[in-house]
């Protein structure tokens, strides 16, 4: 065996080693990488940097799977040499690491927005709202807009940035990791499934198809400043359908009604303001709400028929993991 084929078979193995380590959730992440990539390079032309946007994609699949493999090799030498404090650093990471892929995937859609479909489908969108409702929801609302109650729907509209945080959060704490699985597992489903309807259906949202119809600014308190900062600096230009605010909300409170009901009964009411809060700031259609809450219950579906798939093959080495951790915390 020359040098070429061993270096080969190191890769190759060291693969193979973290592809194990792997759950249904960094299936269902590697996988959409891997088809965003074909799809970028398929349709290539029309994008600006295509090499770059599928080196980008490399580099956070060799990521997720060197955090599995980490962490999975942080555990063993805890228990063969008691580390404590790598172990938890590894163990948090390699939870918590969703959120910072969820974000990546959002920002990346603005240079995806258009991979398929160089125009805009707003016309659609809001005709579809005028035949349901018979008048242009964000500008109907226009008519209760106050500075009280544009900065309780902003407040609503941020608290989307806490759901998944706040069950995933409850789950972690109560070492619940099948159910904090699942439930990333619904939104990665969710998500991904609002991803690529986005690149193949693109929409800009009303704050931009709709520009010039306002009657003026929506005024607030500090709030409505907060979401004029983030929207400022974050926000990205088409992606609108679905709503990955609201299906992302959804997934998470699918996950709060499934493993801690009674997380679901407490935000609810904020998700229900929230899915209102979308279209009272200009960000969405009703259509986008919709598709959101379909997407959402979709991820849930879904993504709890894979884990229930898995979990026999799975379920051996949630247990050991459950409990190293219980010793380490100990």
């Amino acid at each position: 065996m020359n040098r070429e084929q061993k270096v080969s078979a190191v890769v190759k193995n060291e693969f193979a080693r973290a592809w194990q380590e792997c759950g249904v959730f960094e299936w269902i992440a590697l996988g959409y990488l891997a088809l965003s990539s074909v799809l970028i390079a398929i349709y290539a032309k029309n994008l600006a940097n295509p090499l770059r946007l599928i080196a980008a994609q490399a580099i956070v699949a060799f990521a997720i799977l060197a955090l599995c493999d980490g962490y999975a090799r942080s555990e063993k030498r805890a228990i063969l040499s008691g580390e404590k404090f790598p172990t938890k650093v590894w163990h948090f990471w390699r939870h918590w690491y969703p959120h910072l892929f969820f974000l990546f995937c959002f920002e990346e859609l603005a240079h995806l927005v258009h991979l398929v479909n160089p125009g805009w489908e707003d016309a659609k969108l809001i005709a579809f709202d005028y035949w349901l409702t018979g008048v242009h929801p964000a500008l109907w609302l226009e008519q209760f807009a106050t500075p009280a109650r544009n900065d309780f729907f902003q407040f609503t509209y941020i608290t989307y940035f806490t759901y998944l945080l706040i069950v995933g959060g409850v789950l972690y704490v109560r070492r619940d990791w099948n159910a904090y699985w699942a439930t990333m597992t619904y939104s990665a489903t969710g998500y991904v499934m609002g991803y690529l309807i986005a690149m193949t259906f693109p929409i800009e949202s009303p704050w931009f198809s709709m520009a010039g119809m306002w009657h003026g600014e929506l005024h607030g308190g500090p709030f409505t400043a907060t979401i004029s900062f983030i929207e400022h600096f974050g926000r990205v230009r088409g992606a609108a359908f679905p709503s990955e605010h609201v299906a992302g909300s959804i997934a998470a409170l699918w996950g709060a009604w499934k493993h801690r009901r009674w997380l679901f009964w407490t935000l609810l009411p904020f998700v229900a303001c929230m899915c209102i809060s979308t279209i009272w700031g200009r960000y969405h259609y009703v259509a986008d709400v919709f598709a959101g809450i379909a997407t959402g219950t979709l991820g849930y579906v879904v993504g709890g028929w894979l884990m229930r798939r898995r979990a026999p093959e799975r379920g051996a080495k949630w247990e050991i993991a459950a409990q190293e951790a219980q010793s380490f915390g100990d």
